[in-house]
C-alpha cells in the first residue's frame, strides 16, 4: 500500500474522530480543513495530521488546499439546520465545489460521506443527500459513496442523546417508535473507507451501504439504554399526531433536539439490502454488544442491572 496525501473536510467531527488515526495508523498524510482549528482532537495522532482553519465555500481556498492531494474524503454532514447551514449548503453546494475544485486541480479520487437511503422519503435531509450522490455519480471522478445507517459509538448522537434524556426524564414520550435501523458501528465505518483508501480497486465508482447485523425498532434502543442504566422510566409510544407537534415544539429547544425534519428522516427505515462491510471484508459490531461499554459499566453491574429490569415493561 503507498501512502497518500488526502485532505479530509468534516475531519474533526465524530466519524472523522475514529477515521483519522486509523489512516494515520496506515501511513497517510492528512490535511483537515476545518472552521475550528483551534479543535485539537487529533493533536495526539502525530505530525502526519494537519489541521488549518478554512473557508471550504470559498473556491479559490479549497483548490488552494486539495491541489496536489491524492483523494478527497468528504465527512460533512448535518441533521438538522441552523441559520446558513442549512441542508442544500452543506450537503449539496459543498459537494458541487469539492467536484470542481478536484476538477479543475487534476484530482481523481473522492470519498462521499452519505446516508442509508440517499433520496428516498420526504425529509429534506434524505433529499438533499441523494442530490449531493448524483452530482458526485455525475462527476468524471473516480468516486466512492458511503451509505451508514444510524452510527453509534463513544460520544455518538444516539446513545449519548438518549441516556441523557433518560436520566431527567421520568416519563419519555417517543415518537415514531417503530421506525427501524440498523445501527452501525463508527469504526467500522471507518474501517470501511481505510480499506476503500487503501484499494482504489475495490471502491471506485461503487456505493456501500454499510449497517450492524442487528435491524433494532427506536423503542428497542430507547429501552436498552434505559434497562442498561438501570432506571425506572417509562417510555410511551407516541402517535405520529403527537410526534409531529412534538417536533415542531422541540425544534426551538436550544440544541434542536429534535425537529420536523428529523421526524420525517424517521419515517424512513433506514435499513439495508446490500451488506457492504462484508463486501469489504469488514464483519460487523453490534450495538447490543458495545451498549454496555458506551455506557461506561463493568460486566458485574451490567449483570445486576439486566437482572432488575428482566421483565420491565
Amino acid at each position: 500500500m503507498n501512502a497518500q496525501r488526502i485532505v479530509i473536510l468534516g475531519g474533526t467531527g465524530f466519524v472523522g474522530g475514529t477515521l483519522v488515526p486509523r489512516l494515520a495508523a496506515d501511513g497517510h498524510s492528512l490535511l483537515l480543513l476545518s472552521r475550528n482549528r483551534e479543535n485539537r482532537r487529533h493533536s495526539a495522532v502525530g505530525r502526519q495530521v494537519t489541521t488549518v482553519s478554512a473557508d471550504v465555500y470559498d473556491p479559490a481556498v479549497l483548490r488552494r488546499h486539495i491541489a496536489g492531494a491524492d483523494a478527497v474524503i468528504n465527512l460533512v454532514g448535518i441533521l438538522s439546520e441552523s441559520g446558513r447551514q442549512t441542508f442544500q449548503r452543506a450537503h449539496v453546494e459543498l459537494i458541487r465545489l469539492i467536484i470542481e475544485a478536484c476538477q479543475a486541480t487534476g484530482v481523481h479520487r473522492l470519498h462521499q460521506m452519505s446516508s442509508l437511503k440517499a433520496g428516498q422519503g420526504l425529509s429534506r435531509y434524505l433529499r438533499s443527500r441523494g442530490e449531493a450522490e448524483a452530482l458526485v455519480k455525475a462527476s468524471t471522478l473516480d468516486w466512492t459513496i458511503y451509505q451508514p445507517s444510524t452510527i453509534f459509538g463513544p460520544g455518538d448522537g444516539l446513545v449519548t442523546r438518549f441516556d441523557k434524556l433518560l436520566r431527567v426524564a421520568p416519563v419519555m414520550p417517543l415518537p415514531r417508535p417503530q421506525a427501524k435501523m440498523a445501527p452501525v458501528y463508527v469504526g467500522d465505518v471507518a474501517e470501511a473507507i481505510a480499506r476503500s483508501v487503501a484499494n482504489p480497486a475495490i471502491g471506485a465508482l461503487r456505493t456501500f451501504e454499510l449497517y450492524g447485523p442487528e435491524t433494532l425498532t427506536l423503542i428497542d434502543i430507547v429501552r436498552a439504554i434505559r434497562d442498561a442504566r438501570g432506571r425506572r422510566r417509562v417510555v410511551i409510544p407516541m402517535p405520529d399526531s403527537l410526534g409531529r407537534l412534538q417536533a415542531e415544539f422541540a425544534q426551538f429547544v436550544p440544541g434542536k433536539p429534535f425537529t420536523p425534519d428529523n421526524f420525517l428522516s424517521l419515517r424512513t427505515d433506514s435499513v439495508g439490502k446490500v451488506d457492504g462491510l462484508a463486501q469489504l471484508g469488514i464483519a460487523p459490531q453490534s450495538f447490543s454488544a458495545w451498549l454496555p461499554r458506551l455506557l461506561g459499566q463493568p460486566v458485574r453491574q451490567r449483570r445486576l442491572d439486566e437482572a432488575r429490569t428482566k421483565r420491565r415493561p
